[in-house]
């Protein structure tokens, strides 16, 4: 088969597109939950560190 024809053959194919767009889809729904994430987990952290901070701090009143 001549490569032009090939080409020609490759440009007009369709199969395949829809899975092909769900895919790039998918990956940026799971780029953006992945961000999301470590987002809470920062967030999540810095509450925890106040909350152990606040603790040493009663404790150290108490004693």
């Amino acid at each position: 088969m001549k490569m032009p024809l090939l080409l020609k053959q490759l440009a007009r194919d369709t199969q395949g597109g829809t899975a092909i767009e769900y895919g790039l889809i998918a990956s940026l729904i799971v780029i953006a939950s992945i961000g999301a994430f470590e987002a809470v987990a920062d967030e999540n952290t810095g509450l925890w560190g106040t909350v152990s901070n606040k603790v040493q701090e009663g404790m150290g009143a108490v004693q």
